[in-house]
């Protein structure tokens, strides 16, 4: 169907990094998107980031690479650490191949939402109920939570940009389970000061078997913090208190200052992310008229870094499809999915070899950590293991080609 203006109506569901690419790409190649978002406003928070090689193109070419902007500096560095505050050379992530950008999530958000033109229809406190399609549109059922008015309207593509636990994927591709759990937690925060003993730009690493906690340092902001560590019960991590889950996870033994100092820090701060770790693994990622893109349709979680580099190109290359197949919406989305599918799944391989690195399994993969960290420290061997850690470097630019 077209709107009073002649094009292309697409309903976006998700005012998160990948929904707000995908509307401004669509919008690029003639499309009219309408965001609709659970929340009742944007939300502006958000934890450490990284923009990978393939983002940053992406973010290049839909112009908003220098609003995104970048917190990395030479100045950062890391340290690993133990309980009793003892410090050696740790594995800075701004060292990674490529030299990614360090970045809090919404710098990423907000560089996005920017560059949105002000006209794009944007529907808060907003949620599907119901999606129907037939050969001219997409039905979609919408609920206002806020006044509890329901419309239904018509689009010609549907885009679930709603993430990990998605509403749209769940409305059209079934109860089927999709969601893959690799059995650890993860609570995340933005500090409001350096940690004590430690300058703005130093981060710091206590890995342990089955559990870590990190420090992300930035040049011009205090840190973020992220505990992560394994379970064998997930519901049970949700039964009770994030800080009485994560203080059991890193028990029996006593905390020690530094530690217990990361715990008060995180039960200080007014906001947090506390979830626990899955892949989302589908056949397909479209059927008929509807397409997930970004962690709705695959979810590469947060170990593999590549969470906001993903979603910005599954955004923009999804645009680049319909411009190159004009009134083929089929051949649009398969020739998109064609594409994302290898680079996707090298990333969901390589999340789960940077886990190790970010939180051993158990005293095995804790020795491995060790040794693989020392390799990564030599002048020749270090870049090779990065490359291989980080995913496909081949497979990055291809992606990126695809886009041009």
């Amino acid at each position: 169907m077209r709107d009073a203006s002649g094009g292309r109506r697409a309903l976006v569901v998700g005012l998160g990094i990948t929904g707000i690419a995908t509307a401004i790409r669509l919008r690029q190649v003639g499309w009219e998107p309408v965001l609709v978002e659970r929340a009742p406003a944007r939300r502006s928070g958000g934890y450490f980031v990284m923009l990978f090689g393939t983002g940053v193109a992406s973010a290049r070419r839909l112009g908003v690479l220098d609003a995104i902007g970048d917190r990395s500096s030479p100045l950062l560095t890391s340290y690993e650490v133990n309980r009793a505050g003892r410090r050696t050379p740790g594995m800075h992530p701004g060292n990674l191949p490529g030299k990614p950008r360090q970045l809090l999530r919404g710098d990423v958000e907000q560089g996005l939402f920017s560059a949105l033109p002000d006209d794009v229809e944007i529907r808060y406190s907003t949620v599907p109920t119901r999606i129907t399609q037939d050969d001219s549109a997409a039905e979609v059922t919408l609920h206002d939570t806020a006044s509890g008015a329901i419309v239904t309207e018509r689009f010609d593509l549907v885009v679930g940009a709603d993430g990990l636990r998605s509403t749209v994927r769940k409305l059209v591709f079934g109860p089927q389970e999709y969601l893959h759990p690799l059995n650890y937690m993860i609570a995340a925060t933005v500090l409001d000061a350096p940690i004590e003993g430690f300058g703005l730009h130093d981060g710091l690493i206590l890995a342990e078997p089955g559990r870590s906690a990190w420090t992300f340092p930035f040049h011009n902001h205090p840190p973020s913090l992220l505990f992560s560590y394994r379970t064998g019960d997930i519901d049970a991590e949700f039964a009770r208190p994030p800080m009485e889950s994560i203080r059991a996870a890193f028990g029996p033994q006593p905390a020690g200052p530094l530690l217990e100092s990361l715990f008060t820090r995180f039960e200080q701060s007014p906001e947090f992310l506390f979830d626990s770790v899955h892949q989302v693994k589908m056949p397909h990622w479209h059927r008929g008229r509807v397409v997930l893109v970004g962690d709705a349709a695959w979810c590469v979680t947060l170990y593999a870094g590549m969470g906001a580099s993903s979603g910005i190109a599954g955004g923009e290359l999804l645009g680049t499809m319909l411009q190159r197949h004009p009134g083929d919406l089929p051949g649009a989305l398969r020739a998109w999915e064609a594409r994302m599918r290898p680079f996707i799944h090298t990333e969901q391989d390589s999340a789960l070899i940077m886990r190790r690195i970010f939180t051993p399994h158990d005293r095995r993969e804790k020795i491995m950590r060790t040794a693989m960290l020392r390799l990564m420290r030599a002048p020749v061997i270090g870049p090779t293991m990065g490359k291989m850690m980080n995913g496909a470097d081949m497979m990055h630019k291809q992606l990126d080609v695809a886009a041009v």
